[in-house]
């Protein structure tokens, strides 16, 4: 008889635990989904998409051999020895010809997909390679600089206690964002005592349940947020009392939002200054307000400076380190990337590189130039780059233009087919897997997921992957593992620890080597097959060794190696995730971590910036007068594993959302037809009359537009590209993150 298996959604970063029922007539099928009510942060939980998780597992464009490039651009199957080698081979061509910064390194894991990231920087440093990116460059690292200088801390939000949710270009009815999301937000709109703030300028489903809604005119969120802002300051609301114990620089800031025009960038923005003034009471009333901004901000015009008057808004309403406010998280390990020699700048274009990643718009641009210092390969894992960054077609120029280039995934993806060699790798479902997404401030939770079934013959995990190339490459000394191995044999786990120390206190360098080490090492001796999870040992240990009391909190005893042993253990024996720790808001003001754990309030560029807004926001032109939001979530989309559009039982073709006002004057119909044009492409879409959206603004959903495999035939594309209509220029200037949102694009009436 089948039995339910613990695992996690892999759809967003929340990774709610489900279990799973396996079958089907080859016994490889997810036939039942249902929410787990162990995972200690989402109990039971579940969305509607995460029940067609057999589309991802058991998706028609699986490839199980590694593939290699022949001259006229088809692909042979190849056994992974020649594969390994022929890699290891070339990889160090290049670094022995132009230098290992030359080898770029794109992915390191999708959702939830995370122990990649960890083995891949093993690999990397046996080349050399100090330069990378992940889809996270293309959303998130404006939120990151800011919160840096603000706070040298991560924060997150505590809704299920915040007497006011605020919602900046964000709606979580879509696209969740902390646990139990919809229960959540239905709590508190069913409560006479709590308020909800949503700023988009589309009414989402979010803002139907808001008290509420900002409803901005596209792109201009800067306008709204700094008048917002300037309120409190004008209006003399501040608590100077409390600014004066926990902030640094405030009057710096004070300077210039006393000089806002509110009134004037109301009418920017779109929104009444009597709305205003009610949300900013509403604010300045409440006993705490937890704030959440996303990629309606994130990926837009003045991105970085929105999310900077975000965390202002933090400050002036005194919304840290208490209870239902922004608060201190402790992740299991850094969310930034860890590597030795991280650079600063991008080698060509001297972009500023933000927790190590390099901005994804400028990528192609560093490859295609003649500059000495461009990149010559890429290793892309666990990513899609050719469809889901800006502007397909430089990046399609941009992989031909490279010495080699290797992707290692699931599937023969839209990158795949660019590149010169394809390592196919397990599904989530056939490996141990983890989130390092763990930002609850409160009671943190990690889950370690156990395989529901093995993966099919000739694929292998990335661990054996990235171990295998490091050992081609010469990056471990000879006899090294089988050194460790023999004192784990003989002195269990606390020799074992004693004896990696050594190791590293001897030779420094190896500690990048260390998640190889493990695997090799410590990994064949775990249980049930967990080799892969060995990296999670370093990072119990590490934790340990940072946060004793709030694992003493979780529940864990003692100190040193043995509390850091205990999680470790914890996190292997528990199938449905673990806590592993458990902290009070007030200790948020010992984990900030600048100068004088006092809050930075002042960040001169973006002062200037702010102080720079014109009185009047750039508009389109005659030439393109809609603003294309591009990438918007829906009910029916997901992240771009999901391949197999038979996943979606509505919106199939990922209709452009359109008023009806305007879809009446360009003579479209309902259902029917309409092409959309950019200044860098073209696209035949669906129309759907939809009274959310604003006059002048459409919409196209994200994860549509791929070349998938149909039932016998080719590869067939389903719904819009969005990567086709946008281009590498438009980007913020300080955090290189695209304007997605914000895109001038012409509808015309798509011929007969």
């Amino acid at each position: 008889m089948s039995e339910w298996k613990p695992t996690a959604c892999i759809l967003c970063s929340i990774n709610c635990g489900i279990e799973v029922l396996t079958g089907g007539d080859d016994g490889r099928q997810l036939i039942k989904i249902r929410g787990d009510k162990a995972h200690p942060s989402s109990r039971g939980y579940l969305c509607q998409k995460a029940s067609r998780l057999n589309h991802y597992q058991n998706g028609k464009d699986r490839i199980t051999s590694p593939m290699r490039r022949q001259p006229d651009g088809s692909f042979e199957a190849i056994d992974w020895d020649t594969a390994i080698s022929k890699i290891a081979e070339k990889l160090a061509a290049v670094r022995d010809r132009h230098g290992g910064e030359k080898i770029f390194y794109y992915g390191g894991g999708g959702q939830a997909n995370h122990l990649p990231g960890a083995y891949a920087g093993s690999t990397l440093t046996a080349l050399g390679s100090i330069y990378r990116s992940s889809a996270l460059a293309q959303e998130k690292t404006g939120e990151f600089w800011v919160q840096g200088k603000m706070f040298g801390a991560p924060v997150h939000a505590c809704f299920h206690d915040a007497e006011v949710a605020f919602f900046l270009g964000k709606n979580p009815w879509q696209s969740h964002g902390f646990p139990r999301t919809r229960n959540v937000i239905n709590e508190i709109a069913k409560d006479p005592n709590r308020k909800m703030v949503v700023v988009d300028p589309v009414r989402t489903e979010t803002a139907d349940k808001a008290d509420i809604h900002l409803q901005v005119k596209p792109g201009t969120d800067a306008w709204l947020m700094s008048a917002l802002a300037a309120t409190f300051v004008q209006q003399g609301w501040v608590d100077l009392d409390w600014v004066g114990r926990h902030v640094n620089d405030f009057e710096e800031v004070a300077k210039v939002l006393q000089s806002v025009p509110v009134d004037q960038n109301c009418r920017v923005a779109g929104v009444s200054p009597e709305q205003l003034r009610q949300t900013a009471e509403l604010l300045r009333d409440a006993s705490s307000v937890s704030f959440m901004e996303d990629l309606g901000i994130q990926m837009n015009r003045h991105s970085t400076l929105v999310s900077y008057l975000n965390r202002l808004m933090w400050v002036l309403t005194g919304s840290f380190g208490k209870a239902g406010a922004m608060n201190v998280f402790n992740p299991l390990a850094p969310l930034g990337v860890q590597t030795p020699n991280r650079p600063a700048f991008s080698p060509v274009n001297k972009a500023k590189v933000i927790t190590g990643l390099v901005p994804c718009n400028v990528i192609p641009e560093e490859i295609l130039t003649d500059h000495p210092d461009r990149y010559r390969a890429m290793i892309i894992e666990s990513a899609n780059p050719v469809h889901s960054l800006a502007d397909t077609p430089a990046w399609q120029r941009a992989l031909a233009r490279l010495d080699l280039t290797v992707t290692i995934d699931v599937a023969m993806t839209e990158t795949a087919r660019h590149s010169d060699y394809v390592l196919p790798t397990a599904t989530q479902y056939e490996k141990w897997e983890c989130s390092f997404f763990n930002l609850e401030p409160e009671h943190n939770a990690f889950h370690l997921r156990q395989p529901v079934m093995e993966p099919p013959e000739g694929v292998l995990g990335e661990p054996e992957i990235h171990a295998r190339l490091v050992e081609a490459l010469g990056g471990v000394p000879t006899g090294l593992t089988d050194q460790l191995r023999e004192t784990l044999r003989s002195q269990g786990p606390a020799g074992f620890g004693m004896a990696v120390q050594g190791v590293l206190k001897e030779n420094p360098d190896l500690m990048a080597m260390l998640p190889v080490i493990l695997y090799r090492t410590l990994g064949p001796a775990l249980p049930d097959g967990a080799a892969p999870a060995a990296v999670l040992w370093a990072a119990a240990h590490q934790f340990a060794q940072r946060h004793p009391d709030s694992m003493n909190r979780a529940g864990f005893e003692g100190t040193g190696p043995v509390l850091g042993e205990q999680l470790f253990q914890a996190m292997l024996g528990n199938p449905s995730g673990v806590v592993f720790s458990v902290d009070d808001p007030e200790s948020s003001w010992q984990r900030i971590r600048t100068r004088d754990r006092k809050i930075n309030a002042a960040i001169p560029p973006l002062l200037e910036e702010l102080a720079g807004l014109e009185s009047t926001a750039a508009g389109t032109s005659e030439e393109y007068p809609f603003v294309l939001s591009a990438g918007e979530r829906r009910s029916f989309t997901a992240n771009t594993i999901y391949r197999d559009p038979q996943w979606r039982r509505k919106d199939y073709d990922g209709a452009m959302r359109i008023n009806p006002s305007d879809a009446d004057r360009l003579g479209l119909a309902d259902g029917g037809r309409a092409r959309i044009t950019t200044r860098r492409g073209s696209a035949l879409v669906a129309v759907e009359f939809n009274d959310r959206m604003q006059a002048g603004h459409v919409s196209l959903p994200n994860g549509q537009g791929l070349d998938v495999a149909m039932e016998d035939e080719q590869p067939r594309r389903v719904g819009a590209a969005l990567n086709e209509l946008t281009s590498l220029e438009d980007r913020d200037w300080l955090a290189g993150t695209p304007w997605h949102k914000w895109v001038p694009a012409r509808i015309d009436k798509a011929e007969a």
